[in-house]
């Protein structure tokens, strides 16, 4: 029984410290969201900061309406990204434990 526990325990600590390189990782990620067929580019991290805004100049003779409705969609883009590679990131570290849909790691 001893064994079995130890073993667990070690298990925990591996998942643990691969969770941390994971996070550590996915914090230096960077993604870029687009709209407008690249018109408007959004560069972004895995902690969700915005780095840079690129606007196409020919955009700049639209109405502001328009180019609002194309920075608003460039930035979900680019969140959609960063929360697929987070997924991606973490889905082999569960070690095949069924999660509930909507549970995020980390905690």
């Amino acid at each position: 029984m001893r064994g079995g526990l130890g073993n667990l325990m070690k298990q925990a600590q591996d998942m643990q410290a691969n969770l941390q390189k994971a996070q550590e990782e996915i914090a230096t990620l960077e993604v870029t969201g687009e709209a407008g067929g690249g018109m408007v580019k959004i560069l972004m991290t895995g902690r969700h900061d915005v780095k840079k805004v690129t606007i196409d100049p020919t955009l700049m003779t639209e109405e502001r309406e328009m180019l609002e409705d194309l920075l608003a969609a460039a930035v979900n883009d680019a969140v959609r990204k960063v929360e697929k590679v987070t997924q991606e990131k973490y889905s082999g570290m569960t070690g095949g434990i069924n999660l509930p849909a909507g549970f995020k790691l980390p905690f």
